[in-house]
C-alpha cells in the first residue's frame, strides 16, 4: 500500500542528496521562479535611487579614472603604451564580475532565511540568480569597455584584441565559478560565524590589490620581488591578466596560468556546491 502511495507522487522532495548535486532538471522546473529572481536582483538595487541604472556606467568609469590618476599619473606605473585608462577599465571590467558573484552570494543563507524558511524550491536557484544577473551588469560594462575601445582606436592608438579572444567565453566561465564557489562556501559559514560578513567586505577589497587589478603582473614582479609567488599563484591575477591580454594584448598570458586558474575554478566552484548542499538541510535552525 505504501508503495502505491509513494509512486503517485508527481515530485518526491527528500533532505538526502548526492555528495555533489547541482539537480539541473529541477532547476529547470522552477525557470519561472529564477528569472523572477533575476529581475529583482536587477531591479531593487538601485531602486528608489536617484541615478538609478546609471550607477552601472558610473561604478567602472568613476574606479576607472581613479586608477589612472594614482597609479599611472601620481605612481608613474606603465602600461605598455595602451592607454592608461583603457587598461584600467579591462581589469575593472573583469574583477567586477568577479567581485559581484562573490559577495552576492555569500550572505545567501542568513540574507534569503525568511524565503527558505516559508517555502520549498531549489536552493540552488539563488545564487544562479545571482550569477546571471551580474552576467547581466558586465555586459553592460563591457559595452563601456567596447565603447572606449572604439574612440581610442578612431584617435590612432595602437590598440587591438589578439588571437586568445575566442577564450572569452571561458574567462567569463571562470569568473563565474569562482566567485559562486568562494560565495557559496563562504555563506554556509556565515550562517554560524557571522563576523564573515564584514570580514568579506574587507577582504575582498585587498584581494583586489593582491589579484593585479590596479597594475600590471609584470610591474608588480619588478617592484615586489620577495612576493611574486603571492600574484603568480593567485589564480584570480591569472585571469585579470589574462582578460587584459586577449582584449588590449598587453599582459602575462601562459597556458599553464590558464589551466592553473580553470581546474582552480571547476574545484572551487565543487566544494561550494559540496558546502552548500550539506549546510541547506538544517542551517533554518542556526540563522
Amino acid at each position: 500500500m505504501n508503495n502505491k502511495i509513494s509512486s503517485d507522487w508527481l515530485y518526491e522532495i527528500t533532505p538526502n542528496k548526492k555528495l555533489i548535486d547541482l539537480n539541473l532538471k529541477e532547476i529547470w522546473r522552477y525557470r519561472d521562479l529564477l528569472i523572477l529572481f533575476v529581475k529583482r536582483d536587477i531591479v531593487t538595487v538601485y531602486k528608489q535611487t536617484i541615478l538609478g541604472p546609471l550607477w552601472f556606467f558610473i561604478q567602472p568609469l568613476f574606479t576607472s579614472v581613479i586608477f589612472t590618476l594614482v597609479f599611472n599619473n601620481v605612481g608613474g606605473i606603465a602600461t605598455g603604451g595602451v592607454p592608461n585608462f583603457l587598461f584600467n577599465l579591462a581589469g575593472i571590467t573583469a574583477w567586477n564580475y568577479f567581485k559581484s558573484c562573490l559577495t552576492g552570494t555569500s550572505n545567501i543563507f542568513r540574507g534569503n532565511a525568511s524565503i527558505f524558511g516559508k517555502v520549498y524550491f531549489p536552493r540552488a536557484v539563488m545564487p544562479l540568480s545571482i550569477t546571471i544577473s551580474n552576467l547581466m551588469k558586465f555586459g553592460i560594462q563591457l559595452i563601456i569597455f567596447i565603447g572606449f575601445y572604439v574612440y581610442y582606436l578612431f584617435i590612432g592608438k595602437e590598440v587591438a584584441p589578439n588571437q586568445n579572444l575566442v577564450l572569452f567565453p571561458v574567462y567569463v566561465l571562470m569568473m563565474a565559478l569562482m566567485g559562486l564557489g568562494f560565495g557559496m562556501t563562504i555563506s554556509a559559514f556565515t550562517t554560524k560565524y557571522r563576523d564573515l560578513t564584514v570580514l568579506v567586505t574587507f577582504a575582498v577589497s585587498l584581494l583586489m590589490y593582491v589579484s593585479a587589478v590596479p597594475f600590471p603582473l609584470s610591474k608588480a614582479k619588478e617592484k615586489l620581488p620577495e612576493l611574486e609567488w603571492v600574484f603568480e599563484y593567485n589564480p584570480i591575477t591569472q585571469i585579470i591578466e589574462g582578460f587584459r591580454y586577449m582584449t588590449i594584448d598587453y599582459g602575462t598570458f601562459t597556458w599553464g596560468g590558464f589551466t592553473y586558474a580553470l581546474v582552480f575554478s571547476v574545484v572551487i566552484f565543487l566544494i561550494g556546491l559540496i558546502v552548500f548542499n550539506r549546510t541547506e538541510k538544517n542551517f533554518i535552525d542556526t540563522v
